[in-house]
């Protein structure tokens, strides 16, 4: 099984000033996890395989970090992310509730999938940057 690697640095020519901080990488191991646990990520990439071409040069859409986000969320387990969905339809009317169920829904979900070092492991975390802030600030006003 496919393992996210977070932080961590071995061999004589690594050497970090900040102990790998942000450093991700992916190792394989054929005997981890448990029988449930291979199974779910089997059906992820089985999931991903079927649904990864689009158009004609049928070139693969990007994995979404199932397999990390996957990883992160066992790992985050004192996380709550039991919170039910909120949806709102296209007559009704935003209220303060379902609205603050929403956000503390996406906060939840933010700091389940972040990393023991601080980062947020992803294929493309480009727009990343922003998310420190946003996830500092709410917390300070939803929790």
């Amino acid at each position: 099984m496919w393992r996210l690697k977070i932080a961590e640095g071995d061999g004589p020519h690594l050497f970090s000033t900040n102990n790998f901080v942000g450093r991700q990488f992916w190792e394989f191991d054929p005997d981890a996890g448990t029988p449930e646990e291979r199974a779910e990520v089997e059906q992820a990439r089985e999931y991903y395989k079927k649904n990864n071409r689009r158009g004609p040069t049928s070139r693969p859409w990007p994995s979404s970090d199932l397999l990390t986000r996957m990883q992160l969320k066992k790992e985050n387990k004192h996380i709550d992310l039991s919170l039910p969905p909120v949806r709102f339809g296209p007559e009704e009317d935003v209220n303060y509730e379902g609205l603050t169920t929403a956000l503390r829904k996406a906060v939840r979900l933010q700091c389940a999938i972040q990393a023991s070092d601080g980062h947020w492991p992803a294929e493309h975390s480009g727009p990343m940057f922003l998310t420190p802030a946003l996830v500092s600030f709410v917390r300070t006003c939803v929790y």
